[in-house]
């Protein structure tokens, strides 16, 4: 009996150590945010941020891609992508009104389809959303880059053109045009 207790104590402190171990290790696709805000937009975006590691990242699925063209994508790793604005904007060419949203897609060699769903806060996105909950679906471009993003990148630009919101990671870059 004394060799069982014994026996329980040190599984429970192997446990222990494993999970704070396991806690503290910095993750493997760390969470981020971007943000613009001027006098009419303050946008913010939530995501995790997974890494090339030499992977081949866009692709056909036989060719093992990471992301399959053609195939959902909650647009970055772990908990499903959020895009939020504080005022009606016009994404792409939608319109959309201020509020919270998953952001996700479907990429493909020559262009994505970007999805804005109302089922905002969702953690762990393996799934698919539910599609009557779509707000707007866009087709964008995908262009190519000469610069390799080692690590999913979520940013806005602000040009002479206006606001953008671009997706970036390996060599490829989608830009959405806000208004």
């Amino acid at each position: 009996m004394k060799y069982l207790k014994i026996i329980i104590l040190i599984v429970a402190l192997i446990i222990g150590a494993v999970f704070v171990y396991v806690s503290m290790s910095p993750p493997k696709s760390p969470l981020d945010s971007a943000s613009f805000k001027n006098e009419l937009h303050d946008l913010e975006v939530v995501y995790s941020r997974p890494y090339k590691k030499g992977r081949l990242i866009f692709g056909d699925a036989e060719n093992e891609a990471l992301v399959p063209y053609g195939k959902y994508w909650r647009t970055g790793a772990n908990a499903a992508t959020t895009f939020m604005t504080s005022s009606d904007i016009t994404f792409g060419e939608k319109e959309v009104s201020a509020g919270k949203y998953r952001l996700y897609s479907i990429p493909g060699p020559e262009s994505w389809s970007i999805f804005l769903n109302t089922e905002s806060d969702k953690y762990f996105a393996i799934m698919e959303p539910d599609k009557t909950k779509d707000l707007i679906e866009l087709v964008v471009n995908s262009f190519s880059t000469d610069d390799l993003i080692e690590q999913f990148t979520i940013d806005f630009a602000n040009d002479s053109t206006g606001v953008s919101l671009n997706l970036k990671w390996d060599t490829t870059l989608i830009s959405i045009p806000i208004k």
